[in-house]
């Protein structure tokens, strides 16, 4: 059945009883045969409208004398109507309107679905020019009386069909029972099948994708689902990592069995309109100089989720959310507000607080929601609509637990990740390997962390270093730290405590050029992370307060990211607190204190460098997950390090790097500077790299470090 046949049954009754109507209006009316009728008054007009009222009143009683004028109450408040395929009896229903309710928002709507009422309903209104029902004419063909106080309170701004966007009264200014009933357009849409977004919410609200079923929920989730199945509440999910609260909201409403519509505010809170430039940015507790119009949208945002039947998400909040909370605090649907910010009852100003929940954080490597998203995604692709070149459902040639562990992405993001990395193994044609998921993983989980530090992307190895056996398994047991601490730090319940994160902390200790910074890299390749390292003169700042402020963005930033960060020359701001002798050691000491409490929360991954272990406060070492010393190295693994530089260079046959590597002593950093010395002499004369010319570099290096060294002409 199409959806607008009951709509048009429905128009069909009501034409009959708009013919009614005309014919008892022109049966007395001396202008009723006027072509100009309603454009002038003539004399016998003006005394057919002087008549006395009670002449008026019966003829309303024996026009419309089925009922008393007191049956509105009774005979349109039991029933909404016909049922069956009729949408507005199905809207009636789900938002709990009246019959009177559906009778009136039939009558506002029928000159939008057939334009023979517009001038039908001009000769009722006596105004040819008023081609809508006004609230006198919908009363009356309704049945009731102008005076009806039941009927106009239909018509009331807090009634359902004005207060739920239903319904608009126009014309203020006017008599109120002269004002004009509009249907909004996208109430018309609705209900002749069309559920096209309302345009005014484009760039701010999209259907929120639903949440695999095969996944499982844990406690919170399952009671939230169960709440949320029980009608409409309006939940505060505040996430201390972005996703966490979004993954909440998406697994709650699917085990719910609801469909949700995700509002982005705009990026300053502005999505109607820019802030006023008068706005004097004080706080949310200020209404009258809160900032952002994001609020204007949610009679919109909310008529869109009656008609649909759904819930909203509003994913993450503006800085400022105090109106956009209030707006939605109250609302008739459910309503889940994601946010990192800690819950301020001045958001709701005195009204109905929201249930406020702290949203699970995402597991990292959870290998159920990326093992779905892989077969969610290879079942389109398999379908049809994925390139050649990728491997079928499931068919993944590689263990993915150890490829997905590091990442805490959300199920959104994860589904997102694998759609990139399948259509990456595609371009280059090849199946999908953990290389591809480990790069659309980092590309989901980019950051503004670029802001404050220089990022690596990893090109490197454990064959890329030498190292003593101790470090190197030191290492190795660092990257397995930053894969299973949610299994050990949560499931297993060993963490310290005390409001403490699940980061993982190590201190690299070395003379230069030991491999501190080429070990973090490498650590990062393993993980498939980038590298981020701190710029320190993004950090420290001469006034008090901002080296703090500073700091505070990086944690932030690195928390919500899944990626390395690297405090190369650490004990610029993690050194020794000293005895308070003046006020800059008093602001000194205050740097190290809030460096002590942040690190205590960290939930990313952190390396220190530093020359010098001494100089780190002992405060700072015990926070540490492990401490690798580098030392400088021996003759043997010297030679390891000169070979290892030399292996993509072009040699001569008789090279022999092993006296280079008795004679200096140089660490790892100088060794391969020696080499780029020598192979740059190479370049420009063309051949191999002789004995002579890594001589060369290894003199240079020398100099370099203020050492002694031979005559060039001597060995």
């Amino acid at each position: 059945m199409n959806a607008s046949d009951p709509l048009l049954d429905r128009l069909s009754r009501l034409r009959a009883r708009v013919a009614r109507s005309v014919e008892l209006r022109s049966a007395d009316d001396p202008t009723a045969e006027d072509p100009l009728r309603g454009l002038y008054l003539t004399e016998e007009a003006v005394r057919h409208l002087l008549r006395p009222a009670a002449d008026t009143a019966d003829r309303e009683v024996a026009g419309y004398g089925d009922a008393p004028p007191d049956r509105e109450v009774a005979g349109y408040a039991d029933d909404p109507g016909p049922s069956g395929g009729d949408p507005l009896h199905r809207l009636a229903v789900r938002l709990g309107l009246t019959a009177l309710d559906s009778e009136l928002l039939l009558l506002a709507l029928a000159p939008d679905l057939d334009r023979s009422f517009e001038p039908l309903y001009g000769y009722l209104n006596d105004d040819v020019s008023r081609r809508r029902a006004t609230t006198g004419l919908a009363l009356e063909l309704c049945g009731l009386p102008a005076h009806s106080a039941a009927g106009r309170a239909r018509l009331h701004p807090s009634a359902p069909l004005l207060a739920l966007g239903l319904l608009r009264l126009e014309e203020p200014e006017r008599p109120f029972l002269s004002r004009s009933l509009r249907v909004p357009e996208r109430v018309a849409a609705h209900l002749l099948g069309d559920d096209t977004q309302d345009p005014a919410l484009d760039g701010f609200a999209r259907p929120l994708p639903a949440a695999d079923d095969r996944l499982p929920f844990d406690a919170l989730t399952q009671r939230l689902a169960k709440r949320l199945s029980a009608g409409p509440l309006t939940v505060y999910l505040r996430q201390l990592r972005e996703g966490d609260g979004l993954a909440c909201a998406v697994a709650a409403l699917g085990a719910a069995g609801l469909e949700a519509l995700r509002f982005t505010p705009g990026p300053t809170g502005s999505a109607a309109r820019p802030a006023h430039s008068g706005d004097t940015g004080r706080g949310d507790h200020e209404p009258d100089h809160e900032t952002g119009h994001d609020h204007e949208l949610v009679p919109e945002l909310l008529r869109e989720a009656r008609l649909r039947g759904c819930a909203l998400v509003v994913s993450p909040l503006p800085e400022r959310p105090g109106r956009l909370v209030r707006a939605l605090a109250a609302a008739d649907v459910p309503v889940l507000l994601v946010g990192s910010h800690p819950y301020d009852p001045d958001w709701c100003d005195g009204r109905r607080d929201p249930l406020v929940l702290d949203a699970p954080r995402q597991r990292s490597g959870d290998l159920d929601t990326w093992s779905a998203a892989i077969g969610e995604v290879g079942s389109v692709e398999s379908a049809g609509v994925g390139a050649a070149g990728v491997g079928a459902v499931g068919e993944i040639g590689f263990d993915l637990a150890p490829v997905v562990a590091p990442y805490r992405l959300g199920g959104e993001r994860i589904r997102r990740a694998v759609l990139a990395a399948r259509e990456l193994a595609a371009f280059e044609g090849s199946p999908l390997s953990g290389a591809h998921l480990r790069l659309a993983a980092r590309q989901q989980s980019a950051s503004g962390l670029e802001q404050h530090a220089r990022r690596i992307r990893p090109a490197v190895s454990w064959d890329d270093l030498v190292l003593p056996d101790g470090p190197l398994a030191q290492l190795r047991e660092l990257a397995l730290r930053a894969r299973h601490r949610d299994q050990v730090l949560g499931d297993w319940r060993l963490s310290a405590g005390g409001g403490r994160g699940r980061g993982v902390l190590a201190l690299f200790a070395g003379e230069s050029g030991t491999g501190k910074t080429l070990s973090a890299e490498v650590v990062a390749a393993e993980l498939g992370l980038d590298l981020y390292v701190v710029q320190l003169s993004s950090i420290v700042d001469k006034y008090v307060g901002e080296t703090e402020k500073n700091l505070e963005r990086i944690f932030t930033e690195a928390d919500r990211t899944d990626a390395v960060l690297l405090f190369d020359e650490a004990d610029a701001v993690f050194g020794r607190r000293s005895e308070v002798k003046d006020a800059h050691d008093r602001y000194a000491n205050l740097e190290s204190a809030y460096l002590l409490q942040r690190l205590e929360s960290f939930d990313g991954i952190a390396l220190l460098t530093t020359n010098l272990r001494a100089n780190i406060d002992d405060a700072f070492t015990r926070r540490l997950d492990l401490v690798v010393d580098f030392p400088f190295p021996d003759a043997a693994q010297r030679l390891a390090l000169w070979r290892h530089s030399l292996a993509s260079v072009p040699c001569a046959p008789d090279l022999d790097p092993g006296p280079c590597a008795r004679d200096f002593e140089l660490a790892g950093g100088s060794i391969r500077s020696a080499v780029v010395t020598a192979a740059y002499a190479v370049a420009g004369r063309g051949g191999g790299v002789t004995t002579a010319d890594l001589l060369a570099g290894a003199q240079r290096e020398y100099r370099k470090a203020g050492r002694l060294v031979l005559d060039d002409g001597g060995w």
